[in-house]
């Protein structure tokens, strides 16, 4: 009899739960809008995307040592690909991860993290970040992110965000080189969505030279002899190097091989092209 009362109510119960959700959600978004300091994001249909004082909404949480440094990104129909360059560990992933965040945010009627933003509407967000392999079927690291990458050029639209993080691993150099500057034009010349392709190959910053709606951004890096200190702000331009040697120091490698690696580099640099 239970049951049956119950089963005559059903609508009025999904209705409710709907209710009860809506609300959970929306003071979800009020309480970490104040307690976080996020704004309210100006959406609307243009090919923009200004984040003022960006920042990543889960990284800033974490409560680690280092302070997070936040960033300005400003992406129009004038500015629709950068190239996104600096050395590894210096944040370049973090700030594509928080462009990609806050234009999620926003469509779903959340506030971001940042001091002001204005984000035109996206139909899809397509990301390229990290390495994994799907040796069940056969698939090397590079074949999954040449996969992935075809996907996302055949698939994407002019109305898309496309974030790319070192496309071209896993090959010879200059195969890498080639393949990450075709995608690179292609995006650009072809696709038009609004892009951030971070990159190792500093050649690439040349595209921004040929093509009128490429920029060049960078990580900033300050040496102080042969220690670096990562800034973790974006600055107009190229990086010039990457500092790999460094990071392998950083991360642990015996000093041997770290000595080794800088007397191999500068052979390797004094040879002809």
């Amino acid at each position: 009899a239970l049951r049956d009362r119950v089963a005559d109510q059903v609508g009025r119960l999904q209705a409710l739960a709907a209710a009860v959700a809506f609300i959970d959600v929306i003071t979800t978004f009020a309480e970490l809008a104040v307690h976080r300091r996020y704004c309210r994001p100006a959406v609307n249909a243009s090919k923009t995307l200004r984040l003022h004082g960006s920042r990543h909404p889960v990284v800033e949480s974490m409560g680690m040592d280092e302070r997070f440094v936040p960033n300005d990104i400003e992406m129009d129909e004038d500015v629709r690909l950068i190239i996104l360059t600096g050395p590894n560990m210096a944040g370049k992933s973090t700030v594509m991860r928080q462009v990609a965040l806050s234009t999620l945010m926003a469509q779903i009627g959340c506030f971001v993290p940042a001091d002001a933003a204005e984000i035109g509407v996206c139909d899809r967000i397509f990301v390229r970040v990290g390495a994994s392999d799907d040796l069940a079927r056969g698939r090397s690291t590079f074949m999954v992110e040449m996969a992935e990458t075809a996907h996302i050029l055949n698939q994407a639209t002019a109305d898309s965000l496309i974030l790319l993080d070192e496309i071209g691993r896993g090959t010879s150099t200059y195969d890498g080189l080639a393949i990450a500057w075709a995608v690179a034009e292609e995006v650009h010349d072809k696709v038009g969505a609004r892009t951030i392709f971070a990159t190792h190959y500093h050649e690439m910053v040349s595209l921004a030279d040929d093509r009128a709606n490429a920029r060049n951004r960078h990580v900033a890096v300050s040496e102080h002899g042969d220690q670096i200190v990562f800034l973790r702000t974006l600055r107009e331009g190229g990086a010039s190097k990457s500092y790999g040697i460094q990071c392998a120091r950083l991360a642990g490698m015996p000093p041997a091989v770290v000595s080794r690696a800088r007397a191999l580099l500068t052979e390797l640099e004094r040879r002809p092209n």
